[in-house]
This record gives structure tokens, C-alpha cells and sequence, in this order.
């Protein structure tokens, strides 16, 4: 039914075309008139590419689905065009003319006019050909700068808005359970707290630049046995409540985000995108969320080729539609002709479809996609001579200097630095050896969901289309004076040690060497990480250890430098290594923001969103352990890490003194107010990272050793001192209790503050009085910090 509004409309104007009505009332007209095929076709997305003539999308044709026929499809409409950007290298201005035109015909195939939305990946840039490549998700966790990753995501998203896209395929929201997983490069890392503040802001970027972000994958997904990709995901309901659910609340309460992906994984035998609990339940019923679920690409299909809970096509639609999954991506399959024949026949109610097509059609007439006036240029093509293909290639500049300017400011902040005995910054060395298989490689910097790693490659003929400087050529450009002597030494996975010796011989005819190591970005097994690219251990991938040996055995001072998408065990280079770099898949920009750190051009600000192992086998494991998690007499295996979460060294100095608690008492619904001071008592600006820890050594429940529960970022001029100071709310000791609802607990709690999950500098005891109170979503999230004004030395 139409809804009840006393309003008055232009009789030419259909209801759902009417921006004077309300959404709601529009959503119900257009719902009412149509077709049951019309209803269906707004609720799947058919997979394309952009024409690099301007001319009309593509179907793409991928090898796990059948070819579709848009002319047969688009009289009844299209709920999405799946990355019409991403799929093939194509000039922006022609991508953007391509997705004008098929949108003009969508709108114009159906009875409605109604265009489709327009999605793609982004989660380190827009994924496209000629877009900035920015640092991966580890990286952004490495800042501990939400405000710096809110900046980054709305230039990418004002970059995709500007060509027609509608929606962003991002942040991943996983929390790191299993180093192991291929993913974790396109995690924030492994505390709940870091990802869900940085993911959050993250997504404010792309919803305030007009993109509707998609969280994902819900819920699950990170926590798969063995760290192997899609493996079920053995956690019981206290480590999903307390641990991977905490960063996807906070985005849709705070970021208020418009998209949630259901992840592939099953927990217990539900997969999610079956799990009407999860999608319904607590998402919508509890959390209020208004939005969009879609699936994982492929995902419905899986609960009958994966999962096995479904017998047919039809029964996968109907299973997700029953659990609240609104959108098949990236292409019709189950919610074609199997649902339209399954809800003919009774086996799926239409009233499924109807809910999931009203928050759809809501989303378009949000973005303005049912209004009379709709136009199908993007901004990009205004006022440009849509004829003149020669003028309009070039046109759009996704890479430009603002764009990298940035990408570079992120980078640098995510370098961290893990150990160095002086020889960092480098003192105009006059040889330089610079060893290793990411030592000259471009695309060394790229994650798996770049545009060059994840299509490009398909594409050897075409250029990158953005600029990568290597690390020998920024390193050059660095230390001008210096002799560079290059030496791959070996490839990152291939094995092969033969080039070993020269690596050596090159090392020891220098004054520095620096040792280059990590990954190569890749997909399902083409790469050693990305997605489908889990490892079996965390060892360096193929022969680098030995590399990285041979060249300590030199005794020659070795920086190691790690450009990789997770952590790795790095052996005697621990102890060893004249100082070592970690940097995570950094971007466009990554190699300039290396080497300013290696000169000191830089003071390096970055920590570890995930802990770096002291064994490639002792995992799977996270700073966020319980007691039997750690070190103990009743194992003789020690998961200690080499560098804790939240590490990282500076080119000066830091002294936090002056610790002041106002009040160690406070009630279960109270706050406590702390502050103490940090000083630079080093020569050089710099930027410390205060992290605060809450243990709680009592409790109903087993808990972590320890959880951040807040962080800030304090630059300081040399000698000079801030007063910081912290409100903590009771709500953040809060924990899923016994009967799975959660609870604050009265009772003793040390709050500490810290430089890392393994450095405590100051520790206040304080004690929660009063009943044990229930809390819900709507519980305060944060640790509010103020700084006092700065003094001189």
C-alpha cells in the first residue's frame, strides 16, 4: 500500500519520480506497480567492463559464471553495474562516457526509468586504471591517525563520484586472528579497537563524498581455521561478540555506513549469508541498521557449491533473502529466473523480495536516482565535448598531485620502525648495496586490490598507468652522493638462491647494506599475499631467510626493510639486523616514504597494528590473548612476539611522567579522569603514540591479558612537553558475560598506559563499585583525550 500523506503532486509526475513526496512513499508507489521480474531485476547486479571507445559496457565474461545477455535483461531493469572501472584498463573520461551511455540505456530499457547503481573496489584507492595507488588497510592501522585516513578515503571517494560510481567496496572490517590468512593486507590489523576508530573514519570519507561505503565481510570471515581462505571459522559466540563484531558497530553507529557485505565463512554451520540471526537479527532489529546487505561475489551461489545447505539455485535465493541479503553480486544467478520460478511456485514468499527491494529502491532515491531531473553525466564530463574522443582521453587525472601528496603523507606515517642501534638515520653513506628481490621492483609497494596486481597483470601489453618509482630509485635520488650497487640476491618465492653470493660479494664491498624483503601482491596462489595467498608458515617466503643470513654473516651493518602484506618471523635478524623497516604494502608513494625514513628526512611515527612473531610457527596468535594464550611452564612453545602490537622506535626520544588519577573509585555507570605528561627529550620533532591497555585481572569470564581501549598521537618539538589527559568511561571495561548479554562488572582494573602491548610506561589501579550493570549497542565507545598546552624544555 501507498503510504498515508496528505501531500500534492503534479499529475504528470508518477509518485516514485515526485521528490516532494517522502522516500518512503515513493518506494511504496514504485513497489506497487511493479512486476514480480521488475522487482527481481533491481535486486541482482550483472558483472561489466567500460568501453576504452566510449561505447556501451560489456558483460565481462568470468570463468564461474555463464555469459549474460543485456538486451534480454535490461526490459525489466538492473540493480547494479558491477565494476564497470575495474574490470579491464581504461581511460577514465572514456570509462566515465561508457557508464554515462549504458546508464542512459538502462534508464531508458525499463518502464520506470530507473538507472542502475554503480559499484567498485576501494579499498587501498580507486580501483581503476590511472588511479592513485594508496597504502593498503595494514598500513592505515600502522598511523594510529583516523583523522589522516578520513582525508585519504573522501579524496577517493570524490574521485569516484566524479565518474558516475555510486558505491565503494570498502572498509574491510576483519579483525586479524591468524597472521597466516592471505587477506590480513587488506586488514586494519589485529585489535578490535584500532580497526573499528580507523575503519569508522574511514568510512566518513566515502559517505561525506557522496559513496556509500560497504562494510565487510560480516561477521567472521578472519577468524578461519589455519588462516586458510573461506575455511570454516571455529569461534564460539563470546570472541565474535567481544572481538570481531566491536569494529562493524561502531561503523554503522558512528560512520553510519549504508552497505554491509555478509562474509563468506560459516560459524557452527551457519554460513552467514544464511544467517538470519546475524543479518536480521542483530544487525537490523538490533542495531537499527537502515541500509543494504550485499553478498560476497558469488557468495549465494556458495551455500549450494561451498556450503551444501542449499539443494538448488532457487533455495540459495531463498535462504539469503530469508536472512535479510538484499543484493546478488557480482552477476545474476540465483536471483534470476531460479527465484522468479520459485516464488511462482510458492517456495519463496514474495514478501522477502518486496523487503529487500524496498531498501534498495530507498538507496536509489537517496542518491537521486529515481528524480526527474536525474542526469547521467558524472561531474567529470561536464561541459565536455562528449563526441571529440581524442580531447576526452587524458581528460581525467585520478593521479594528481594533490592525490599523491597525500598518499605519501600516509605512507610515511605507517612506516614503522622496529629496531635500530644507530645506524638509522643513514650518515651519507658512500656505498650502498642494496640487496634483495623487492630492491627494484615497482609494483613491490601494491597490495592484492590494487588496480596493476588485480587486473593489470591480465593485461601485460598495457601500462601501469600511475607512476611507482622503486625503492633503488628513490634511495638514489635520497643519497645523491652514494654509489648504489643493486643485487636481487633472490626472487620472493621462487627459491632460488643462486644469486646469493653476489648479494654477499656486493655487501661486503659497502659501507650499509639494505636488505629488501616481503611479498608480491597477487590472487588465489599467484602471489604470497592476497587473497587466496595463505601461507604455512609466517618464514619469509622462498629463499629470502637464507639471503637475509648470509648477508648478517657478512658482518657488514644490514638494514632490513620489509615491504610485505603481513608480518613475518625474521630470525636472527632480530637480534641482528642493524635496524629494521617494516612497511605494509605503502603505495604509489611507498618507496619515497622508505627511503625519507632511511635518511632522515623523516622521523618515522608509525606501530604495529599486528605483532610482528619471534617463530614462524608459533602461530596462531595475538597480542589480545588470555593468560594460557602466553608464555607458560605447561607449553614448550613461546608465542611472545618478536615486537608487540602497537611498537615502533623514533629518531628521538620520549619520558611520560607525572601520572594523576582524579578519583580511583567510580561506579559501574561512572568515568574515570586521568592525565600525566610526555616530554621529547630527544633533538628533533617527533610524534609519540600513547596507547591506552585495560587489564582486568578478575573477572566472570576468562579476558584478554590486555585491550586497547583508546590511543592519541602527540607531537612534540624537541624538549617541549604536553599534558595529556583521558576521560574513561566504565562502559569500556564492559565484556559479553555468562548468559551472552554484556555487562560491566564491579571490581579492580589497571589502566595502562603504554608505547605498545609489550611497554607499559605508567599504570593506574582503579576499582569499579556498585551492581553489575547490562549494557548494550548504545553503550559509550570511546576514551576521550585532551592535551594541555605545550611547555619548552
Amino acid at each position: 500500500m501507498i503510504a498515508d500523506v496528505a501531500v500534492e503532486t503534479t499529475p504528470e509526475i508518477p509518485l516514485w519520480n515526485d521528490p516532494a513526496l517522502s522516500v518512503s512513499t515513493r518506494v511504496s508507489a514504485l513497489i506497487e506497480a511493479m512486476t514480480l521480474q521488475e522487482k527481481i531485476a533491481q535486486l541482482y547486479g550483472v558483472w561489466v567492463g567500460a568501453s576504452d571507445e566510449g561505447g556501451d559496457v560489456a558483460p565481462h565474461q568470468h570463468d564461474m559464471e555463464e555469459a549474460v545477455d543485456l538486451d534480454a535483461l535490461l526490459p525489466t531493469g538492473l540493480g547494479q553495474l558491477t565494476r564497470p572501472f575495474g574490470t579491464a584498463p581504461v581511460d577514465p573520461a572514456l570509462g566515465a562516457l561508457s557508464l554515462l551511455r549504458t546508464q542512459a540505456r538502462i534508464a531508458s530499457a525499463n518502464r520506470f526509468g530507473i538507472p542502475a547503481l554503480a559499484h567498485e573496489e576501494c579499498l587501498a584507492g580507486f580501483a581503476t586504471w590511472g588511479a592513485t595507488a594508496y597504502p593498503v588497510p595494514l598500513s592505515w592501522g600502522a598511523t594510529f591517525d583516523p583523522g589522516l585516513v578520513h582525508r585519504m578515503a573522501a579524496a577517493i571517494g570524490r574521485d569516484m563520484r566524479s565518474v558516475g560510481v555510486h558505491q565503494g567496496l570498502a572498509p574491510v572490517l576483519d579483525v586479524v586472528r591468524d597472521a597466516r590468512w592471505g587477506r590480513v593486507e587488506e586488514t586494519i590489523g589485529e585489535d578490535p579497537y584500532l580497526v573499528g576508530t580507523i575503519g569508522t573514519a574511514y568510512v566518513r570519507g566515502l559517505e561525506e563524498a557522496g559513496i556509500v561505503a560497504t562494510l565487510k565481510h560480516f561477521v567472521g570471515y578472519s577468524a578461519s581455521r589455519a588462516g586458510r581462505n573461506l575455511a570454516p571459522a571455529p569461534m564460539g559466540p563470546r570472541e565474535r561478540a567481544d572481538v570481531l563484531l566491536p569494529p562493524f558497530e561502531m561503523a554503522i553507529r558512528e560512520g553510519r555506513a549504508r552497505s554491509v557485505m555478509h562474509a563468506y565463512t560459516d560459524v557452527d554451520g551457519v554460513p552467514a549469508a544464511a544467517d538470519e540471526n546475524l543479518l536480521t537479527g542483530l544487525l537490523r532489529d538490533t542495531w537499527g541498521f537502515d541500509g543494504t546487505v550485499v553478498a560476497d561475489y558469488f557468495g549465494i551461489a556458495f551455500l549450494k557449491t561451498l556450503h551444501g545447505i542449499a539443494a538448488d539455485w532457487a533455495d540459495a535465493a531463498g535462504a539469503a533473502l530469508r536472512a535479510g541479503v538484499d543484493v546478488e553480486l557480482p552477476t545474476v544467478k540465483t536471483f534470476g529466473a531460479p527465484l522468479a520460478e520459485a516464488v511462482t511456485a510458492g517456495r519463496v514468499p514474495e514478501a522477502v523480495i518486496d523487503r529487500a527491494l524496498r531498501r534498495v529502491l530507498t538507496q536509489k532515491a537517496e542518491l537521486g536516482l529515481l528524480d526527474p531531473d536525474w542526469d547521467p553525466a558524472p561531474t567529470a564530463l561536464h561541459g565536455a565535448d562528449l563526441d571529440d574522443l581524442d580531447a576526452l582521453r587524458g581528460r581525467i587525472d585520478l593521479d594528481g598531485p594533490e592525490n599523491r601528496e597525500l598518499a605519501r603523507t600516509v605512507a610515511e606515517e605507517a612506516v614503522v620502525l622496529l629496531s635500530n642501534d644507530g645506524t638509522l638515520p643513514l650518515a651519507r653513506p658512500r656505498r650502498i648495496a642494496l640487496v634483495g628481490p623487492n630492491a627494484d621492483e615497482p609494483t613491490a609497494v601494491l597490495g592484492c586490490y590494487s588496480f596493476p596486481q588485480h587486473i593489470g597483470v591480465h593485461h601485460p601489453g598495457t601500462p601501469v598507468g600511475i607512476e611507482l618509482p622503486t625503492l633503488r630509485e628513490t634511495l638514489a635520488a635520497e643519497f645523491p652522493d652514494a654509489e648504489v650497487t643493486v643485487v636481487r640476491g633472490t626472487g620472493v618465492d621462487d627459491g632460488d638462491d643462486f644469486g646469493i653470493p653476489e648479494a654477499v660479494q656486493a655487501a661486503r664491498e659497502a659501507d650499509v647494506v639494505v636488505a629488501v624483503l616481503g611479498d608480491r601482491a597477487g590472487l588465489f596462489g599467484r602471489g604470497t599475499s592476497g587473497e587466496g595467498c595463505d601461507a604455512e608458515s609466517l618464514a619469509l617466503p622462498g629463499a629470502q631467510q637464507q639471503l637475509l643470513d648470509a648477508l648478517l654473516d657478512t658482518r657488514q651493518p644490514v638494514v632490513t626493510v620489509l615491504l610485505a602484506g603481513r608480518p613475518y618471523a625474521l630470525g636472527r635478524a632480530v637480534a641482528e639486523s642493524a635496524a629494521i623497516v617494516q612497511s605494509f604494502f605503502p603505495g604509489a608513494e611507498g618507496t619515497a616514504a622508505v627511503a625519507g625514513v632511511l635518511s632522515g628526512r623523516t622521523n618515522p611515527s608509525g606501530r604495529l597494528p599486528v605483532s610482528v612473531p619471534r617463530g614462524a610457527g608459533s602461530q596462531p596468535t595475538t597480542y589480545l590473548g588470555a593468560r594460557l594464550a602466553h608464555a607458560s611452564e605447561v607449553s614448550n612453545i613461546d608465542p611472545t612476539p618478536a615486537f608487540g602490537f602497537g611498537h615502533g622506535l623514533a629518531y628521538t626520544t620520549f619520558e611520560w611522567s607525572d601520572l594523576v588519577v582524579d578519583g580511583k573509585e567510580a561506579p559501574t555507570d561512572g568515568e574515570f579522569s586521568l592525565g600525566l605528561t610526555v616530554r621529547n627529550t630527544g633533538e628533533r620533532h617527533g610524534t609519540e603514540v600513547v596507547q591506552l591497555y585495560l587489564h582486568d585481572p578478575v573477572a566472570s569470564v576468562v579476558q584478554p591479558v590486555q585491550r586497547l581501549i583508546g590511543y592519541t598521537r602527540v607531537p612534540l618539538e624537541a624538549g617541549e612537553e604536553r599534558r595529556v589527559r583521558v576521560t574513561v568511561p566504565a562502559d569500556l571495561a564492559s565484556f559479553t558475560g555468562r548468559d551472552g548479554h554484556r555487562v560491566v562488572e564491579p571490581g579492580d582494573l589497571e589502566l595502562r598506559f603504554a608505547a605498545s602491548s609489550t611497554d607499559a610506561r605508567l599504570t593506574a589501579s582503579v576499582t569499579l563499585t556498585g551492581p553489575e550493570r547490562r549494557v548494550d549497542h548504545t553503550r559509550r565507545l570511546h576514551a576521550v583525550f585532551a592535551e594541555d598546552g605545550a611547555a619548552g624544555a
